[in-house]
């Protein structure tokens, strides 16, 4: 049973697990959509054109110039985006989903590996994060981009990863200090406990009546 330090690691390493799961389902979530969309393009660009012209009068009443619009355009360039790269950016998201959830299974498992490749997985992705905030600053992209560094930071210093800080060795002989530790204290307690047990249990000397 897990106690005192290796509790705590499991709980962060397992908080991450979660985090990494959700984020996986997200992207494969996504990759589906990218697909359904990449085989019916064409139906949802000759629709949006068909109700585009429908839609300028009432634009219009509000001020809006849809011939002019940016969001008209961006949405343009959206729908003619080729089914083939379409098709690349669905097996990209499917890649980043894969990679996202084996680090949630190594992860939650405990396992060494798992936290080698979250290091690995997390640290490659970091660049560009850091080039997306550089673009375009939001609370959800500085959030992600504080808890990935956050992450690798703590997988590499308390797991002594890649040699750091003498290593798996240096980990698993400091795990079995803080195991000898534990089981020294759980001891000491339970015969703190005896021995309070004893004293309550043992009968009181009787006391002398006056003669």
């Amino acid at each position: 049973m897990l106690r005192g330090r290796a509790l705590r690691d499991a709980f962060v390493l397992r908080l991450l697990a979660v985090e990494r799961l959700l984020r996986g389902v997200a992207m494969a979530l996504g990759s589906w959509a990218v697909l359904r969309y990449a085989h019916s393009e064409n139906a949802l660009r000759t629709l949006f054109e068909k109700d585009l012209p429908a839609a300028k009068p009432l634009a219009k009443v509000f001020g809006y110039d849809l011939d002019h619009s940016s969001l008209v355009r961006e949405i343009r360039k959206l729908l003619l985006v080729k089914q083939s790269t379409l098709h690349l950016i669905a097996i990209a998201l499917a890649i980043y989903a894969a990679i996202e959830i084996g680090e949630a299974i190594g992860l939650w498992l405990l396992k060494r590996w798992g936290e080698y490749f979250a290091a690995v997985a997390t640290a490659i992705f970091l660049p560009y994060e850091l080039y997306e905030l550089t673009e375009r600053v939001t609370l959800i992209r500085v959030g992600a981009f504080v808890i990935n560094v956050a992450a690798v930071v703590y997988l590499l210093v308390t797991k002594r990863l890649f040699g750091l800080r003498g290593g798996r060795a240096a980990y698993e002989a400091e795990r079995h200090e803080e195991s000898l530790l534990e089981v020294e204290e759980a001891g000491e307690t339970s015969q703190n406990h005896s021995r309070s047990d004893s004293a309550s249990d043992s009968p009181s000397d009787p006391t002398p009546s006056p003669a």
